[in-house]
């Protein structure tokens, strides 16, 4: 069976006390013959030095540079050569004489047998240590083995996998985690705690928990530990790899990474798809995509075209209620949608040194010769925008105008922005004491309720109405003119009022409005004003028929731009036809997707105020939205 990594450990204690045993023996021995070997050659110099000048006493009193001659020198070096080996050998043996008289060894030196015990200690050490074990399969693990077992026999697993596959690394991937973990985190806490939790005869298969996944090779770890060190900014991966999909699998796994809890995120797609045309214009950090469920409502008649209208939503019952309440209008001619006003707007806040500068700020922007002069600024900022407007009004000393421009198909708020701000340069040409607070003030307003929005509108501003037959608000919508018509006064006038709406004077014009914007790529969060909607119901032909209208001011739409380069919201603009900008009518195309988002909340009206006035709304729920119940 496998060793255990206890046993591998051991031999390798095994084996450093082995090196460590052999410098205790070795190194104090050789220190000391080297002390020894230079005392001796010094004894020796001298001992044959002395030898040679008491030899040659006489001839060298009779030369005044014998000390200093050639002859002398060279007798002298030639008697240490030839003398030098016997001197050493007598020394040697009065040494060891004098160490036995004293009972000590002869040498320092390691003997023969500490050698060879040393040379058999190691040999067994690699033995047990380094030699081969067949590695067992998926399924041969014991239940008595423990947990480094386990690890153990997954790393060599592992390995036997790298050299069949000839690859550079393999990795394994957690249910739990969601995500590869690299073979070099098999150790990480959460890992081994996740081993740990494993019971009984799960124990046996735990590989069973790990399947094997694609994962960035060795230079996208090397990636990942530089995200986790910093040296690297988790948002700027495309520019820094150059690769968007690649960008966004590796930051998927740096969140794993990252996650102090145990979370699958394999559920959040990611592959096959187009990041380049996300980058910079609609999500920064990415790390995949959310699907959400498309429907078709439709057909739709508007203004006498037929029309398949796209709606994401998760919410049950939705479609199907719009989708009767398109038959409806489409069995009594269709609906009629027009565009009564145009215009994206901005709000900036500048501040006057008091309210009469204020004042004179602003009679000096409502003077039409003035205004004439921030219009050419503003316009001078885009092929498409063109300010119609300047509504100012005064808080204290601060001045706010609203400017309203179009901004042909895009939704304009960035081409609206860049104008205001040229417009700001040129005001603040003549009145030098002008300090700009924030471009926007609030005042224009963006993604909250306001009642400007409501009053002057923003965005498209649409009118939708159809006159629906008795017959088929009897036979499709089970119900009757006048019940249908009180219903809509009782809820959506006087109960909008009681509770002090300002443009929710509707059944669900935002349900509607929010499931087409998720569709063709719109901003959802604008769905705040764009669902403004006032509905209208009244009896017409004597009470036989239904009028039926929705007004809403303000649409913020645009068929170019932000999410609506997107390919799955992109086909849903040209399911619309309105996809892109129109090159003969810039504008059109946004116009039209106003006018068939309110027409498609006049369908959605009707069906819903029906279904309350049959009494109809929660059974039709329980049904389609809680299939379960």
């Amino acid at each position: 069976m496998q060793i255990s990594i206890n046993k591998r450990r051991f031999s390798w204690v095994v084996f450093f006390i082995c090196v460590f045993e052999w410098l205790l023996w070795s190194l104090p021995a050789i220190s000391a013959a080297s002390q020894e070997g230079s005392k001796l050659d010094r004894n020796i110099e001298q001992l044959v030095t002395r030898t040679y000048i008491s030899r040659e006493k006489d001839n060298l009193a009779s030369s005044e540079d014998g000390w200093r001659s050639i002859d002398f020198q060279n007798n002298l070096k030639k008697l240490k050569g030839e003398d030098t080996e016997k001197l050493l050998a007598v020394q040697q043996q009065n040494q060891d004489s004098e160490a036995l008289s004293n009972g000590k060894e002869t040498s320092k030196q390691p003997s023969k047998w500490n050698y060879l015990t040393w040379t058999v200690m190691t040999f067994l050490t690699f033995m047990l240590g380094f030699r081969e074990k067949r590695i067992p399969k998926l399924g041969e693990v014991s239940p008595d083995d423990s947990d480094e077992d386990l690890k153990s026999i997954k790393k060599q697993q592992k390995k036997r996998e790298e050299s069949e596959n000839s690859s550079l690394e393999k990795s394994y991937q957690s249910e739990d985690f969601g995500l590869p973990i690299s073979e070099s985190r098999l150790q990480d806490d959460r890992f081994d705690a996740h081993l740990d939790s494993i019971q009984g005869s799960d124990r046996t298969n735990v590989t069973e928990s790990l399947g094997a996944t694609e994962e960035p090779d060795a230079k996208d770890l090397e990636i990942l530990d530089l995200l986790e060190s910093g040296k690297i900014a988790a948002h700027s991966l495309e520019d820094y790899l150059k690769d968007s999909s690649r960008a966004v699998a590796i930051r998927r796994q740096l969140l794993v990474r990252k996650l102090n809890r145990k979370v699958n995120i394999n559920p959040i797609p990611f592959k096959d798809y187009n990041y380049d045309l996300v980058k910079g214009k609609c999500c920064e950090n990415v790390i995949g995509y959310l699907p959400i469920p498309v429907g078709i409502v439709g057909p739709l008649i508007v203004n006498g075209q037929e029309y398949q209208v796209p709606m994401a939503t998760t919410e049950g019952a939705l479609i199907a209620s719009t989708g009767r309440g398109c038959k409806a209008v489409n069995l009594s001619g269709g609906v009629s949608a027009v565009v009564v006003d145009n215009g994206m707007t901005r709000g900036p806040c500048v501040r006057m040194p008091n309210c009469s500068r204020a004042a004179t700020l602003k009679s000096w922007i409502e003077d039409p010769n003035n205004y004439k002069l921030v219009e050419s600024a503003f316009n001078s900022t885009s092929r498409f925008a063109r300010l119609k407007s300047i509504k100012t009004t005064l808080a204290g000393r601060n001045v706010y105008m609203r400017f309203k421009a179009i901004t042909g198909d895009a939704m304009g708020m960035n081409m609206i922005s860049k104008g205001v701000e040229k417009s700001l340069d040129v005001l603040t040409n003549f009145f030098h004491d002008l300090e700009l607070l924030c471009i926007s003030g609030n005042y224009c307003t963006d993604k909250k309720p306001s009642a400007i929005n409501w009053i002057d509108g923003r965005g498209r501003s649409v009118v939708a109405d159809s006159i629906v037959k008795g017959s088929v608000v009897r036979d499709v919508l089970k119900t009757t003119v006048s019940s249908i018509v009180e219903v809509n006064t009782a809820k959506n006038l006087v109960g909008s009022a009681m509770a002090g709406s300002i443009g929710g004077m509707n059944a669900h014009a935002a349900n509607i409005l929010t499931a087409i914007y998720l569709a063709t790529g719109q901003d959802p969060a604008q769905n705040v004003e764009s669902s403004n909607c006032i509905t209208l119901l009244e009896p017409r032909n004597n009470g036989e028929d239904l009028y039926i209208s929705v007004s809403m001011p303000s649409i913020e739409v645009g068929t170019v731009g932000g999410g609506t380069s997107l390919p799955c919201q992109n086909a849903c603009l040209e399911l619309l036809n309105c996809s892109g900008s129109s090159s003969l009518e810039p504008g059109s195309n946004a116009d039209n997707l106003a006018k068939l988002i309110a027409s498609t909340v006049l369908a959605g009206e009707l069906s819903l105020l029906a279904a309350i006035a049959a009494g109809h709304l929660v059974s039709a729920h329980l049904r389609m939205n809680r299939a379960k119940l």
